[in-house]
């Protein structure tokens, strides 16, 4: 049976948070909300399954556009087609599918202006910060994808009033600071809020706790966030809002009282739970535009030295795998 929007969600409490339940490959945060891990982020499907009124928040990594369609024709059937493609920012793990979706779909793509430069060709973001710490994922960021994608033939701004398109009961939030064009969405009725990676319910700088998905509130993932204030500023914004349900780019949608305290502590005490204590942005953010980044601070000496030490375990391989394959050609 088809759930739609009025029917009750029951999540449930492996520890100190109610967290979503899972029905075949999706968490549902909400009767009509929807999110489909993808390797170690989450794309969202908004909309009653069965219905023929839907809307997909970010797409993935590069190579999710198959699961997601097998995802879409098992929940909105074969032949859907959603009204757009939201996003909350333009980072290569939430666009990787975006252009094959757009063009598969024949749909429009939304997101906030200060986002344009990286989602039309112009920019890329600010150098990701392998200094940060928490673990290999924030280690292995100087090797995620940095160059910027071209949509111009499928990407619109969202509205100046804060309506979302194909989304009446929704507003979005400029929520800056792990992107500078970052946007969350929030519904007052039921008080879901998407937060994309304002904050997630993961570590999402260590690979055993993005593996594991133990839920816990954290600010955004430190390796690609350039503007800490901002980061700070967005947190407490959405705190505000006091949702009921939150659903993130990386972890597992959490609701509840318990999920609440949290966010507003990780609000309050932002810069001594979030905020790093080394890296290239923790004293001065990169400093961007409607044209882009114009200017990020000089890397650190330890930041220098983890690239120098990639580079020569590079090279290495490369003389090892030399000389290997002419030993055994000789």
């Amino acid at each position: 049976m088809h759930r739609n929007s009025t029917t009750p969600i029951t999540f449930h409490r492996p520890g100190r948070f109610e967290v979503a339940p899972r029905v075949g490959n999706l968490h549902e945060a909400a009767p009509d909300i929807a999110s489909l891990r993808q390797v170690m982020v989450n794309v969202f499907f908004i909309g009653d399954p069965g219905g023929s009124d839907w809307t997909l928040v970010d797409t993935g990594l590069a190579g999710s556009a198959g699961p997601i369609l097998r995802e879409v024709a098992k929940r909105f059937g074969p032949d859907a087609r959603p009204r757009n493609i939201l996003l909350t920012h333009g980072h290569f793990d939430h666009i990787g599918a975006v252009r094959t979706l757009a063009r598969h779909w024949g749909v429009d793509v939304f997101a906030h202006p200060l986002e344009m430069p990286y989602l039309t060709g112009r920019s890329s973001y600010p150098p990701p910060d392998p200094t940060v710490g928490g673990g290999a994922m924030a280690w292995s960021s100087m090797l995620y994808p940095k160059r910027p994608i071209d949509l111009a033939q499928f990407i619109k701004p969202l509205p100046n009033d804060g309506t979302v398109p194909g989304l009446p009961e929704w507003r979005w939030f400029h929520t800056p600071g792990h992107a500078p064009g970052h946007v969350a969405f929030f519904r007052e009725r039921d008080r879901a809020l998407i937060a994309g990676d304002a904050f997630v319910t993961t570590r999402q700088e260590s690979a055993l706790a993005v593996m594991n998905q133990v839920p816990e509130l954290n600010g955004p993932p430190a390796y690609f966030t350039p503007d800490w204030n901002a980061a700070r500023e967005s947190v407490k914004h959405l705190a505000s809002l006091n949702p009921e349900v939150v659903a993130t780019g990386h972890g597992i949608p959490l609701r509840g009282e318990r999920m609440r305290q949290e966010l507003h502590e990780l609000a309050n005490n932002f810069d001594a739970i979030a905020r790093p204590t080394r890296g290239r942005y923790v004293q001065e953010p990169a400093l961007t535009g409607v044209h882009g980044v114009f200017s990020v601070p000089p890397r650190t000496m330890l930041e220098t030295g983890i690239i120098a030490a990639a580079g020569a375990l590079v090279l290495a391989a490369i003389v090892g795998a030399v000389y290997s394959r002419g030993g055994k050609n000789s």
